[in-house]
């Protein structure tokens, strides 16, 4: 599986200049001037269990066998104890296949399944609450310093959101330091990626932060939560389902943080407010700007 760091801290960074990722289109400014710029890929993926195919899914085509363990992962069709024997993907095909040691028949929840409210349509299958009972996370202390100081990296790491936009990024994060930038079409994708690369090196969730552009909404919680990640942390807004998901199952939710301002709906008691927001650099004018076009 492919990796890029282009920070210095990150395990896996975006690579805004890595190829197949976006191409130049001709056009015209609003004087009529010509111009050319640079716009996101989509390309389909189909993600195979074994010998059964589960969805196909559009994304910007980076990481694929991490974005078909994550999804996987995610759908709780991976079950626990049940060992990954390969992950194989076909770029001409664009499928990727993920083979297990166990049987694989999920017929009957493949027809159940749910779109969800995320930007390229995100697909859940099966009751979205399946794996949700009896979900305790750890109640891992979460210094408000630590949110200052991984917002200001995240938002100024070189970025394909900021080469091209259309996109939103999901970053993994320990402490103050952010360890895996994944960045696609839909969030869910981003996070599914993460959670592929979190499969794929067993690192737990226990002591991590994720850090979202996006919506706090239900699909990204219950994501959040079934990888065991107590904290969950966007520059952007709630909805009301996804608040009561976090509260019920105990997890951390931060949303609306821009500069020196964030506000806490659920999980509070984990933050340690050790520093004065006062002292808290404000966000760039410039970069407000852009990252508003980006929320969705």
């Amino acid at each position: 599986m492919q990796s890029h760091d282009s920070g210095t801290d990150y395990i896996i960074a975006p690579n805004p200049q890595a190829a197949r990722l976006t191409r130049g289109v001709q056009g015209f400014d609003q004087t009529g001037a010509p111009v050319q710029i640079n716009v996101v890929e989509e390309r389909p993926l189909t993600i195979y269990l074994n010998g059964q195919e589960i969805v196909t899914a559009m994304t910007i085509g980076d990481y694929p066998e991490y974005l078909g363990l994550g999804f996987l992962k995610n759908q709780g069709m991976l079950r626990v104890g049940e060992t990954v024997t390969g992950v194989d993907y076909d770029e001409e095909l664009e499928v990727v296949v993920v083979r297990t040691d166990g049987q694989t028949n999920y017929e009957e929840k493949l027809k159940k399944k749910t779109r969800t409210s995320g930007c390229a349509v995100g697909t859940v299958f099966g009751d979205m609450m399946e794996g949700l009972e009896g979900l305790t996370l750890p109640a891992t202390p979460v210094r408000t310093s630590w949110l200052y100081a991984l917002a200001h990296k995240i938002n100024t790491t070189p970025s394909l959101y900021l080469e091209a936009g259309a996109i939103h990024g999901s970053v993994l994060c320990q402490g103050d330091r952010p360890l895996v930038y994944m960045e696609d079409v839909g969030r869910h994708n981003a996070v599914d990626k993460i959670a592929g690369w979190m499969v794929a090196n067993d690192v737990s969730g226990d002591d991590k932060i994720m850090y979202t552009t996006g919506r706090l909404t239900s699909e990204m919680v219950i994501k959040c939560a079934l990888m065991g990640v107590p904290v969950l942390v966007s520059r952007s807004g709630f909805t009301a389902w996804g608040v009561d998901i976090a509260q019920q199952v105990g997890l951390t939710c931060i949303g609306r943080m821009r500069g020196r301002r964030f506000t806490c709906l659920s999980g509070a008691e984990r933050l340690d407010w050790d520093v004065d927001p006062a002292s808290v650099a404000e966000e760039d004018r410039k970069h407000r700007r852009k990252s508003a076009a980006q929320e969705g």
